[in-house]
């Protein structure tokens, strides 16, 4: 208001001087009783925020430490043939453990994220002055109704964390997990990749594989099985596989591939005329099914070379099954 209409309407100026200060009193009083307690709750944000990243990145570094080291100490060293195994290159055996060690890694990490921060930002909340107590109320009931809904999902997580920190298989290896049988080609968290001997490719979750044979780890037995006549003298045939085979592990084709020089286990069945001689050679592993053919063609030329018969199956001369004759 002008001074002149002031001093006409017979009001004091100090008296207007007064009036403006308290009405500005309530703002300035606020800031006066808050600024400590603003400006505290700013100092514990910020505490907040970075002890939150300081602690994600020392669980990222231990993490990652711990992931390594699992993955070394899980060397293939515990068979009697470990100072003869080798992996098929050693790019692919570091290659295969860098990918375990990083995809171990990853999840972890992604957890300890979600947890700190999610901590951190409750905190938070608290210190501005919000109620959590809904908030955490609200989120346990969420969190439950996920558990629920994605249980078989986080199945599949757990089983793949298991399965890879375990290094049950691995991209290559020859597996079979019950229905699927076959040569992995992808390893993923949830769910492996399975190609069959036709050619399919089948795709298994991992928290539904409750068994795994692999044919591709540390060592491989190839058993033949030979039918002999059952007039053959045994001893004999016996000295002519046993030539036969020990010829075959010279051969410097294939005696790389053996871990073990070949043996006859023995006579492991008698019955339709058949005397059956068991054989078995120790091989590397994945070397199993091409030695096998191998040595069952070396097996068959020694045998005719000799005249050591193999057995044909016996008919019934008369029922079901008899041979026809005319």
């Amino acid at each position: 208001m002008p001074t002149s209409l002031i001093l006409a309407a017979g009001v004091p100026v100090e008296a207007v001087a007064d009036a403006s200060v308290i009405r500005a009193n309530p703002v300035t009083e606020w800031f006066d009783d808050n600024s400590s307690a603003l400006i505290s709750g700013v100092i514990n944000i910020v505490i907040i925020v970075v002890v939150a990243l300081v602690l994600r990145a020392v669980l990222s570094r231990v993490i990652d430490k711990l992931a390594n080291r699992m993955v070394v100490s899980q060397q293939r060293t515990r068979s009697r043939f470990a100072g003869r195994l080798v992996e098929p290159s050693q790019n692919s055996r570091v290659e295969r453990q860098q990918m375990r060690a990083d995809t171990i890694a990853s999840v972890l990490k992604s957890v300890a994220s979600f947890v700190v921060f999610g901590v951190a930002i409750v905190t938070i909340l608290s210190q501005v002055g919000i109620n959590i107590g809904p908030i955490l109320a609200s989120a346990g009931v969420l969190g439950l109704a996920v558990a629920f809904g994605a249980q078989s999902l986080v199945q599949d997580f757990v089983s793949g964390i298991f399965m890879m920190s375990e290094d049950q298989y691995g991209v290559g290896d020859v597996v079979d997990v019950g229905d699927a049988v076959g040569t992995v080609e992808a390893v993923s968290l949830r769910v492996t990749k399975i190609r069959d001997l036709n050619g399919g490719l089948w795709y298994v979750r991992n928290g539904e594989i409750m068994r795994v044979c692999n044919m591709n780890q540390d060592w491989a037995n190839v058993v033949v099985e030979l039918p002999l006549d059952y007039s053959v003298d045994l001893e004999d045939a016996k000295r002519v596989i046993q030539a036969s085979i020990d010829q075959f592990a010279d051969d410097e084709q294939f005696a790389p591939q053996i871990l073990e020089r070949p043996d006859i286990a023995g006579v492991v069945a008698i019955g339709n005329g058949a005397v059956t001689v068991r054989v078995m050679v120790t091989t590397r592993p994945g070397s199993q099914w091409a030695l096998g053919r191998a040595l069952r063609a070396h097996l068959k030329a020694g045998l005719d070379l000799h005249g050591i018969k193999v057995a044909y199956p016996v008919l019934p001369v008369t029922g079901a099954g008899a041979a026809q004759q005319g």
